[in-house]
């Protein structure tokens, strides 16, 4: 499992984290202005930070279920325009992950196109094929308590993130939302985050976390979030009957002065 330690300014009392998937960048149902528009709010607010969580491209060939002829562009323009996007924010983005879409082109040619993105971006070091656990520390805890490192600097909120892009899922919002509860069965986390499904979802779990060290429990609160897509309805969806879903995708809140999150849809 990969592991991403992302250590943010003391001055931010919060986070915004806008996680970011299934674009599908290319496809002619893509709501390319949606992109720009997030992409800027990130740039804009000094708080706000992302993570891109697969299929960003939509990178239909010829052997895939995507229809090749119907692309607005080929896939080395797809790549280009991701990478022209994602440039002014690169020192925003948390962590990358694989998605489905883009490993078209690696299981039929051996080649990695997440890995290209997160080369040329400069985060190759922050990119996973399949996911990555974050563990992400920012603010200062407002009770004042010092590290106990002796630095002599006061403590950090530690939120731990565990963000792939996921798989299955089904027609039905049910078995869609169960892949996104199972990702507590891989890793014990704060926050999970899956996409590829396409629907849009916020909830929240109770869990009794142990302490070996000090011989105790504490109950924790995790929280699940799943992503929408940039897609408007039509093509590959309308014509094999899927339904229609909702291009909002939660944004992710933190505090830096206390352990708290939620997300807004």
């Amino acid at each position: 499992m990969n592991v991403i330690k992302a250590t943010l300014p003391r001055h931010l009392s919060s986070l915004d984290i806008y996680p970011c998937g299934d674009w599908h960048t290319g496809d002619r149902a893509s709501d390319v202005q949606l992109i720009e528009k997030t992409i800027a709010t990130i740039h804009d607010k000094e708080n706000a930070y992302c993570i891109l969580n697969g299929d960003l491209v939509n990178n239909a060939t010829k052997t895939s279920v995507s229809d090749s002829y119907a692309e607005k562009m080929p896939p080395m323009e797809q790549l280009n325009l991701i990478l022209t996007l994602l440039t002014p924010i690169k020192d925003k983005i948390l962590a990358i992950e694989d998605g489905n879409h883009e490993r078209r082109t690696y299981r039929q040619d051996g080649i990695d196109l997440s890995r290209i993105v997160a080369r040329e971006l400069g985060i190759e070091d922050r990119y996973s094929q399949e996911g990555n656990l974050i563990f992400l520390r920012f603010g200062e805890f407002s009770n004042g308590r010092k590290e106990s490192n002796g630095s002599g600097k006061y403590r950090q909120p530690c939120y731990t993130i565990y963000a792939t892009h996921g798989s299955g899922g089904g027609r039905k919002e049910g078995s869609k939302v169960v892949r996104l509860a199972d990702m507590a069965s891989i890793v014990d986390a704060d926050i999970y985050i899956h996409g590829h499904t396409h629907l849009p979802l916020v909830m929240k779990q109770s869990f009794f976390r142990t302490d070996i060290q000090n011989s105790s429990v504490k109950p924790v609160t995790k929280l699940f979030v799943n992503t929408a897509s940039a897609l408007d309805y039509g093509g590959y969806s309308e014509a094999f009957e899927y339904k229609p879903n909702s291009k909002d995708t939660p944004v992710i809140h933190l505090d830096g002065t206390r352990k708290f999150m939620t997300a807004t849809l």
